[in-house]
């Protein structure tokens, strides 16, 4: 498997000089990969399991993972300042999106990591997982985003950036309380798809953005994922942070990919994906 994900990369102009790393089965490849990290692996080493046994979303949520899925990590290990990579997770959502845009489906991003098919993906919960979230305005969840970060006494050292996306598997062959939730890119095609060259896509989309996010800073990495994100924009929301509840309006994203409302009051309040649990349109 990794020398033909290699020839595809090299197919489209990149000579992959990490290790690409490919399991059979693996708890999670975040998991892995972040051990290899550890040891000292480069940047861009890659993680590819046929199946994960563990695989997981934001805040520890299970992520079902079974064979015929794309279940892949890579690892990046940013250079100063640490404040601009904040946003990788939505440059991630980015790179997916534009992926799947090269086999003519188009996909919505949700904050802070969802990828949901179809036109169709107008409103609905942000931020859960495949396990977790339901519905969403008619569209299904097709695959997530996972930012891992380590950092020392000297700063970031790396992040380990998980794509999981629903390539083949079918939603009624998912447990049930995954089914209802997700669909896969053969069922919103109508034909399957490599999981290969969803991978090659994607790897080489991360870099190009990975790039541009080193080069112009993090507004371009907003403005890209802005013309991909659900049209929740000046709509009333509720968000659950730990034992908080705040209701306001969704306005913008600060420069570090952190979601601002403002509240009932009129003040202001800017919530960070590791701290909020769901963020859902009102009445919804």
């Amino acid at each position: 498997m990794k020398d033909a994900l290699r020839g595809l990369l090299k197919a489209r102009g990149l000579s992959w000089s990490a290790e690409i790393e490919h399991l059979p089965s693996v708890g999670s490849t975040n998991d892995r990969l972040k051990q290899r990290a550890r040891a000292g692996a480069p940047a861009w080493t890659v993680v590819v399991a046929d199946r994960q046994t563990a695989g997981r979303g934001r805040q520890g949520r299970r992520w079902s993972s079974p064979a015929g899925n794309l279940h892949l990590s890579v690892l990046l290990r940013p250079d100063p300042p640490a404040a601009r990579w904040s946003v990788l997770p939505l440059l991630a959502g980015v790179a997916v999106a534009e992926a799947l845009a090269e086999e003519g489906l188009e996909v919505r991003l949700k904050w802070p990591n969802d990828i949901v098919a179809g036109a169709a993906a107008t409103s609905g919960l942000i931020g859960c997982t495949a396990a977790t979230s339901g519905l969403i305005g008619g569209g299904r969840k097709l695959g997530g985003i996972l930012a891992e970060a380590a950092s020392s006494a000297e700063g970031l050292e790396s992040v380990v950036i998980g794509v999981g996306v629903n390539v083949a598997v079918r939603p009624a062959d998912l447990p049930p309380d995954v089914a209802s939730s997700v669909t896969s890119i053969a069922d919103e095609l109508g034909h399957g798809i490599d999981r290969l060259v969803v991978a090659a896509a994607v790897l080489a989309r991360l870099r190009v953005w990975y790039h541009a996010l080193a080069r112009d800073g993090p507004r371009v990495v907003q403005a890209a994922w802005r013309a991909r994100a659900l049209p929740w924009w000046g709509r009333a929301v509720e968000a659950r942070s730990g034992e908080r509840h705040l209701r306001g309006i969704a306005r913008d994203l600060d420069e570090g990919g952190a979601l601002i409302l403002e509240l009932e009051d009129g003040t202001r309040a800017v919530l960070h994906s590791g701290e909020v649990r769901e963020v859902r349109p009102v009445g919804e």
